[in-house]
């Protein structure tokens, strides 16, 4: 069985909660990523979207002289995570029913071990697809001798 753990990515990028949102910007725009978890002592305590970013710091340009927000303060605290163990398929399904973009990996401590993401999932849909069309030609020229 193909499990999450297989897909994840392994070397997470994090935060810390006392982390400002110009650390969150350059982040994710450094290593071209949509999310960021927040951990303390590593284990998870949150989750920093893209979306997040934006919604912030559109609220600190609305007040002006505004002290830099610090990302506990932006961060969403009741993160739904995974094992490493969860298979695929239902990875797939809880991204999809809870519409999440990506789901962080911890172990049984809530120690992150690793995040997948919507992108992990199609780069994988897009293997299988390229792996069925190959063994199809194969098929075809072996069925044409």
């Amino acid at each position: 069985m193909l499990t999450v753990g297989d897909l994840m990515t392994r070397d997470v990028i994090t935060l810390e909660e006392t982390d400002d949102l110009v650390r969150v910007d350059d982040l994710l725009k450094l290593n071209h990523i949509r999310h960021l978890p927040v951990v303390r002592d590593g284990r998870l305590v949150g989750l920093v979207s893209h979306r997040d970013l934006i919604r912030a710091l559109s609220r600190q340009m609305a007040s002006s002289g505004a002290e830099p927000i610090a990302v506990a303060s932006i961060m969403s605290r009741d993160v739904e995570s995974v094992r490493p163990d969860l298979s695929v398929r239902d990875g797939i399904y809880k991204l999809l029913d809870h519409r999440f973009g990506c789901l962080p990996v911890v172990d049984r401590d809530r120690r992150l071990v690793g995040i997948v993401t919507e992108a992990d999932f199609m780069r994988m849909a897009a293997r299988l697809l390229d792996a069925t069309q190959a063994r199809g030609r194969e098929e075809a020229e072996v069925s044409a001798h």
